[in-house]
């Protein structure tokens, strides 16, 4: 039997609220409370009457949709708990991105409760009547390394150019470069593709690879797998005939390591993000995002087991 609570004695319902309470206890109850909470916070900002607040246009409809997003994400946290961590994960980037898109992320409330509700359910474990310490530190860095990942490369650039572009002093991991010599383009390559999905994937770091003109510095992306849609390489050294590949599907499987000089793409579409070798202020980190589009980004090689595609050689 379940142990009385001491509101028993003075509220009334009691057979009701042990209903509500055990349904509660099931689920990550309060990751969807904050997550309800800070949608309705950045619903409401747009929709006030206050005369101050410029809501037509873009920003406005940001908001509106921030804000029916998070809320939809607080009923998954309620209703389909088994999702929650692929919905926590959206959760807490589009309440990052709300701080651009929405009203400072509701004058930051609602942006804040959007990221404790997401970090809440994605550290919620079933059948758990107490918090662990293991859990509290999932909870507390998952969005502090979040945060750190996005706002690292802007404050990055910021600082570049408030130095007159000159060499940035963060602190970055070096990988080792392939064990045999490889000797790469000058230039790399411009590559597109309006789909980037990758499986295991992980930001490693940055090396140097050798070209006729000395070292190339390079981002390492590595994974077990990868898709991308309607993909184009074009050439662009001008030794002779640039060389364009397109193909509306590439896949590659295996041991995959990409070496590029720069990377853009929007994460989960939603959130678009610069990365340059010259520029990585961050240890090698994971990114929790599981796809990216409008990619464009300048390659240097591709290491994998296998290639799929349909090639297109002009």
């Amino acid at each position: 039997m379940e142990p009385r609570s001491r509101l028993d004695r003075y509220l009334p319902f009691r057979a009701a609220r042990r209903v509500v309470r055990r349904w509660r206890r099931t689920r990550p109850f309060w990751s969807g409370v904050y997550l309800i909470a800070g949608g309705l916070e950045i619903l409401a900002v747009p929709l006030s009457p206050l005369p101050v607040m410029i809501t037509l246009g873009i920003a406005g409809i940001a908001s509106l949709a921030i804000g029916v997003i998070l809320i939809v994400a607080g009923l998954f946290m309620w209703f389909a708990a088994r999702h929650r961590h692929f919905v926590g994960i959206f959760a807490m980037i589009v309440s990052i991105s709300s701080f651009v898109a929405a009203n400072l992320g509701g004058f930051l409330l609602g942006m804040l409760l959007g990221v404790l509700g997401s970090a809440m359910g994605v550290a919620w474990r079933p059948n758990r009547v107490s918090v662990g310490g293991e859990t509290v530190t999932i909870a507390v860095l998952l969005p502090l390394l979040l945060v750190a990942s996005i706002l690292g490369p802007v404050e990055n650039r910021a600082g570049a150019v408030a130095h007159g572009g000159g060499r940035s002093t963060a602190t970055t991991v070096t990988v080792a470069p392939p064990a045999e010599r490889i000797v790469v383009g000058a230039t790399p390559p411009a590559i597109t593709a309006s789909f980037f999905a990758p499986v295991g994937f992980a930001l490693a770091g940055v090396t140097t690879l050798d070209t006729v003109r000395g070292p190339l510095r390079v981002l390492v992306l590595t994974m077990d797998s990868a898709r991308l849609r309607d993909y184009r390489l074009s050439t662009r050294d001008g030794a002779g005939p640039g060389m364009r590949i397109d193909t509306t599907r590439l896949d590659l499987d295996g041991h995959v390591r990409i070496y590029l000089t720069r990377l853009h793409g929007c994460i989960e579409g939603l959130l678009c993000l610069d990365f340059a070798a010259d520029g990585l202020p961050l240890p090698p980190i994971i990114p929790p995002f599981v796809f990216m589009t409008d990619v464009r980004a300048e390659q240097a090689l591709v290491r994998t087991d296998r290639i799929t595609t349909d090639l297109k050689l002009t």
